[in-house]
């Protein structure tokens, strides 16, 4: 299997290559050149294994044999040990045909521990084989960056400088980053949002005389292993549900895209999803291009839910590729007018065959408020991201028949304040939580400027 770019101007690579480069040298997002599919009874069949042996085998489909399947399945199963349930990912039902998908059992208590655990061994695994060093340069909006710190510290061969917006996540996620002791990592705390991260990280890839020069990787969901590896968990909710004989719906908070288009990649390989919802919070360029059918940013505010606090979702992208019928000059156009822009026109007949697929709705801090206390009352809390997707449920007429599952994408306990204050009680403190509040933290400070992070990445890289 070959990864082709979206924007056609790039070489296909390898699955290797595609890891370790993240973004292509033409700016477009890597996809494989056909999706590999599973049968009913493969599709069946998760339901009865363990967590780390069914991504074994969707990260196997996707790696086409060039990581040895013995030493993938040994990767899996090191990656999911540091989850706190048996189960890695478990279901806990809401109410007859609902169900809440729980994703923050990892290190970091997010959802992005479940492919970043599995990333950080891919890489060190690649990396010894081929005797090279990588500098990974993550951007965050809030858990991507602690779980790059917990999923890569200390490991031999990476350097991993993570850049998080000033002032605009939560105390606890900014710590999760900040209090790593370890040599390998560095923190930046940015002056601007996250867009602003994200666009100095693109600039990064862009200029690829600086990113030979540091051997630079990313682990943001523009990294296709990611997607891969968040597929799984759409395999084996739908499993214990009773897929692939019944079409299971999914309701998914989301910033970047990356975690909603993982279940259109599950779909493509068999998985019989009947709809996903992508719900939005106030920033909803992604709600307003699904029903609208403009891609256009609006001014970025500031919301109780951070990780989605995004203006330019990266893997729309890789969905409107798809939708295009892989026209990638068509996604070229469209993508290069955004960044001019700001403001581009989906293709009518593209953004139809989206809308078979996905629903995209937006609620406000206040319904997410709303729907964080109608949980606490009904068993249970959720964070302010999970509760946007719930808020967004009641706006979808008709709902999917059959199951629907809510993908809880954070434990409630990184962001005490907004469950404080939307329920009256504060959230459990799990260990991990507890821990970093007692360790000291160590960032640096830097402007929204691709000049002196290149500077700030080169010397970190070269010391």
């Amino acid at each position: 299997m070959r990864y082709v770019s979206t924007r056609g101007a790039a070489p296909p690579v390898s699955f290797v290559e595609a890891v370790l480069a993240g973004l292509a040298p033409d700016g477009g997002l890597y996809v494989p050149d056909r999706w590999p599919t599973f049968s009913a009874e493969a599709i069946a069949g998760v339901a009865d294994i363990p967590y780390a042996q069914a991504a074994a085998q969707v990260l196997g489909a996707f790696a086409g044999g060039e990581i040895d399947a013995a030493e993938l399945e040994a990767m899996c199963a090191a990656a999911y040990a540091t989850f706190e349930h048996a189960a890695v990912a478990p279901l806990r039902q809401l109410s007859p045909d609902r169900w809440l998908l729980e994703l923050f059992h990892g290190p970091s208590l997010a959802f992005k521990d479940v492919a970043l655990q599995l990333l950080a061994r891919l890489y060190e695994h690649i990396l010894q084989r081929q005797g090279r060093r990588l500098t990974i340069v993550c951007a965050t909006s809030g858990d991507t960056g602690g779980a790059a710190v917990e999923a890569l510290r200390g490991r031999a061969n990476i350097r991993l400088v993570v850049m998080f917006p000033e002032g605009r996540i939560s105390d606890i996620q900014r710590r999760f980053m900040t209090t790593a002791p370890d040599a390998n990592v560095a923190t930046v705390a940015v002056d601007g949002d996250f867009d602003d991260c994200q666009r100095i990280l693109k600039s990064l890839f862009r200029d690829q005389v600086f990113a030979r020069e540091v051997s630079l990787a990313a682990v943001n969901s523009i990294n296709f292993a990611r997607l891969a590896a968040q597929s799984v968990y759409y395999f084996t909710s739908a499993a214990a549900l009773g897929g692939p004989e019944r079409p299971v719906a999914f309701a998914v908070p989301t910033g970047n895209f990356g975690d909603a288009f993982a279940g259109w990649m599950a779909r493509a390989m068999g998985l019989p999803v009947s709809r996903i919802i992508a719900a939005t919070n106030a920033n909803d360029i992604l709600a307003r291009a699904l029903t609208q059918g403009r891609y256009a940013r609006a001014s970025l505010a500031a919301t109780e839910s951070p990780a989605m606090d995004i203006q330019s979702a990266s893997n729309f992208e890789r969905l409107m590729f798809e939708a295009a019928g892989r026209d990638a000059d068509a996604t070229r156009r469209l993508f290069e007018g955004f960044d001019q822009s700001g403001d581009v026109a989906l293709d009518p007949a593209a953004l139809r065959r989206a809308g078979e697929v996905f629903t995209g709705v937006s609620a406000s801090d206040a319904e997410g408020a709303q729907a964080m206390r109608a949980s606490l009352a009904s068993g249970g809390v959720v964070d302010p991201h999970t509760a946007i997707a719930i808020a967004g449920l009641r706006k979808v007429d008709p709902l999917p028949k059959g199951p629907l599952v809510v993908l809880s994408t954070a434990h409630p306990a990184k962001f005490p304040e907004a469950v404080s204050a939307a329920t009256g009680a504060p959230p459990p403190t799990p260990p991990a939580a507890a821990r970093v509040h007692a360790l000291s933290e160590r960032f640096d400070r830097i402007a929204a400027d691709v000049a002196a992070v290149k500077a700030y990445v080169r010397a970190f890289a070269t010391q």
